[in-house]
């Protein structure tokens, strides 16, 4: 399973991957039969022993750096790159000292570990210095050939990890910063659900609990008005549960309280000055959603198409109006979609949708019948 901060590879690439490595171990296998035809001699079993264990040990460093990747490290620490790097120079030095020339093809894996494992400032002189005593060595010893294709396979080994270093780290730089746009946006839904919250239920339990205290202190002088507001109050608190629910579940469903929250934000992006309700308890339960749909769809217009400099919302139990100062609507032009929509929604619940002109701006306000 995926976690955070990992990215989990393919499997079959997770199955084959070594083997692809272990692939090119094959420029190991020179070593390895110079070894073997000199055996029984001492220097052939260690030389044999040290590509053995120079293949694993290279092997097993490949499998450590790719599962550092899939867990987003580019690079393991200092300490751990430097016992890597002692490690194979360690047997690399055995394998030329037991085998020979024949044991410097392992030069050309200890150039690949150094681009895997350090900065460029770092290997490039390292794998220019490794090239170069490979071309004097075999000049410089007696017995040894030259060898310029052994110094043009350091060269081109590493500047083909390098390439591949180069795609791997631009990878783990676009998979950090698709979570941690990931983690903006949900940290973004929660500052929303957080913000909407505590607009629904701020007013109405502060409400809720007035009527309550007030119920308690008539209950004795006054029983019709005290069972009057507990009518009240349960009313008010089933829309403020049904408010958060919808909250809750996604914003799937829009809620009267929440959209003139969002409202007094989306006013406040366009500069534009807002008069706005400070509550929403005196709405019934089954006009709620038809106000919020006409508050979302009014407010959309003054932001996208008024150029108003104030806005004002107002809210009734029988009507919900928007108003604003900007342009209005040209003479002889039509309703956009979203208050055509707007329209069906109110007749449908036996409402009416009223747009007049002010001087100067526009209004939308959406009655009961």
């Amino acid at each position: 399973m995926e976690t955070p901060g990992q990215v989990e590879p393919p499997r079959a690439m997770g199955r084959l991957g070594p083997m692809f490595a272990a692939i090119w171990l094959a420029f190991l296998l020179d070593p390895v039969r110079a070894a073997w035809t000199d055996l029984p001699a001492a220097h052939a079993w260690l030389g044999l022993v040290a590509t053995l264990v120079f293949a694993a040990t290279y092997l097993a460093l490949w499998i450590a750096v790719r599962t550092d990747r899939a867990r987003l490290v580019q690079v393991p620490p200092l300490r751990t790159r430097l016992v890597w790097m002692a490690a194979l120079s360690g047997l690399a030095a055995v394998m030329v000292a037991a085998l020979g020339q024949v044991g410097t093809a392992s030069v050309v894996y200890l150039a690949v570990t150094v681009v895997m494992l350090f900065p460029v400032a770092v290997f490039v002189p390292v794998v220019a210095a490794l090239a170069v005593a490979v071309l004097v060595t075999g000049v410089a010893l007696p017995g040894w050939e030259h060898s310029p294709w052994l110094a043009f396979s350091i060269i081109a080994a590493s500047l083909a990890v390098f390439g591949v270093r180069s795609m791997m780290n631009r990878n783990l730089e676009l998979i950090r910063a698709h979570e941690t746009n990931a983690e903006l946006a949900a940290e973004q839904v929660r500052n929303r659900l957080a913000r909407d919250l505590h607009d629904i239920l701020g007013h109405s339990l502060t409400v809720i609990t007035i009527k309550a205290e007030l119920a308690g202190r008539l209950f004795d002088a006054d029983p019709e008005r005290a069972r009057a507001e507990l009518t009240d109050l349960e009313r008010l608190s089933r829309d403020a549960l049904a408010d958060v629910r919808r909250a809750v579940e996604g914003y799937r469903d829009l809620t009267l309280p929440g959209e003139i929250a969002r409202a007094r934000t989306a006013l406040a992006a366009a500069q534009i000055d807002a008069a706005l309700p400070n509550s929403t308890d005196e709405v019934p339960s089954e006009a709620r959603e038809l106000f919020a749909w006409a508050v979302r769809e009014a407010v959309t217009n003054v932001v996208r198409h008024s150029g108003a400099r104030h806005c004002e919302v107002r809210l009734s139990p029988h009507a919900v109006e928007v108003r604003d100062d900007g342009r209005g609507v040209p003479a002889g032009a039509t309703h956009g979609s979203g208050l055509t929509g707007l329209q069906e929604r109110a007749t449908a619940l036996g409402a009416t949708l009223v747009t007049r002109s002010l001087d100067p701006g526009w209004s939308v306000a959406v009655v009961l019948r």
